[in-house]
């Protein structure tokens, strides 16, 4: 097979992937080549066992198009979620299911020199457990914190490694090839590709976690900025209260608004005596920490409805300079924190009553993600897939010595 040909057979798959099913014209378009050879490729992948036909395409007054999927099992993705604490390994299909049960643990990123080592080991395992061959893996998606630049496989924030970027150094031992962005970016990734802001050509996806990252996306597409460095929400600052952030600064939106200061928020409340269904919350262990709160909010607990709103207050006067600036169709609240629901909606909307302007809020929607917790994952097995087509990829690889002939 020629190179362009197997350069369009990738597209084929790539496309097939991310819209799940498509009629034979809509790959011929999509792909850019006329129908009979976009027929003549679909055809050999039918044939070799990529793609099977998923019945019929509704009616428009002729004749139904016969609509084309991948089977789920032709191919796999690593996908890996980081953020400053928790690291969660899935192994995905084509049709974006969990193959085997995700290996979640603790990974703190912060002045953790041996974290690379760690999170390369913990890949490495997760494949050879699996029992799939690495020639059945497309490729291993990471999304993590930090100043993440995609094209150069680097995140000058965590993770550097003494020589190279942090995607040579994981390839060379897993021997796969390995992309990397912000979590936020592939968490508004996965928005736009099978979330809430499909279809959508402007959309602000909220990341609330232990910091609250942005993903934009502008004109129906992931905005990465100049740098790739677009969308340090968290890094807004909104308030005068002389508390130091992560980033070295003082009064960042984060310091008042991400899940590590509503543990501590929730902390320092139970020691003065609020009457609440939760007891002492460990800040070593944030992630149960962070899911008592939920769970007692759930239940009906004041206390813990009180922080959870305090914190989506100030997010929705985050919100409301997005807003101003962008004036987006749709604001979704994805990632970790979603879990706490319609919680959210009623303070950011109350913010974005009294910092707004109501000729822009008006046409703004809140909406909370269903991708939820999962959308990291989604997201970084997408990233994949945008990169499935560069047929020169393994080729790249094997001469920059990071994977063997």
């Amino acid at each position: 097979m020629t190179e362009k040909n197997q350069l369009y057979r990738k597209k084929i798959i790539k496309h097939l992937y991310f819209s799940n099913m498509l009629s034979c014209a809509d790959l011929s378009e999509k792909i850019n080549k006329s129908l009979p050879v976009t027929t003549k490729m679909l055809g050999k992948l039918i044939e070799e066992g990529w793609v099977v036909e998923t019945g019929y395409a509704a009616s428009t007054g002729g004749r139904r198009a016969v609509m084309y999927s991948l089977k789920p099992d032709v191919l796999y993705i690593v996908s890996v979620a980081m953020d400053q604490l928790i690291t969660r390994i899935a192994i995905l299909n084509m049709q974006n299911t969990q193959v085997i049960t995700t290996e979640v643990f603790e990974l703190p990123l912060p002045r953790n020199p041996g974290a690379l080592a760690t999170l390369t080991e913990k890949i490495d395992e997760v494949i050879n457990r699996s029992g799939i061959a690495r020639n059945n893996i497309a490729g291993v998606g990471i999304g993590m914190p930090g100043f993440v630049d995609a094209n150069k496989g680097q995140n000058y924030t965590f993770l550097e490694p003494e020589q190279g970027t942090v995607t040579q150094y994981i390839a060379a031992r897993i021997k796969l090839p390995v992309f990397i962005d912000n979590d936020s970016r592939l968490i508004a990734l996965a928005e736009l590709m099978f979330g809430a802001a499909r279809g959508k050509k402007n959309a602000m996806v909220i990341n609330v976690g232990w910091g609250v990252g942005l993903g934009m996306i502008l004109n129906g597409e992931l905005f990465r900025g100049h740098n790739g460095f677009a969308g340090e929400f968290s890094h807004i600052p909104l308030f005068l209260n002389n508390k130091l952030c992560s980033c070295g600064k003082s009064g960042c939106l984060e310091t008042e608004t991400s899940l590590l200061v509503v543990i501590e928020k929730a902390n320092k409340g139970l020691k003065e005596g609020k009457i609440s269904l939760l007891h002492e919350l460990s800040v070593e262990h944030a992630e149960q920490a962070f899911q008592e709160i939920i769970k007692a909010a759930g239940k009906g607990d004041k206390f813990a409805v009180e922080i959870l709103s305090g914190s989506g207050y100030n997010i929705g006067r985050g919100v409301a300079i997005l807003i101003h600036l962008l004036n987006p169709e749709l604001v979704i609240l994805s990632g970790r924190g979603s879990s706490a629901g319609k919680i959210w909606q009623a303070p950011i909307q109350q913010a974005l009553n009294e910092h707004c302007i109501p000729r822009l809020a008006s046409n703004t929607e809140i909406v909370i993600s269903s991708l939820g917790y999962q959308a990291e994952i989604t997201g970084a097995a997408a990233l994949v897939m945008e990169n499935f087509e560069r047929s020169d990829l393994k080729k790249e690889l094997i001469q920059s010595g990071v994977i063997a002939k």
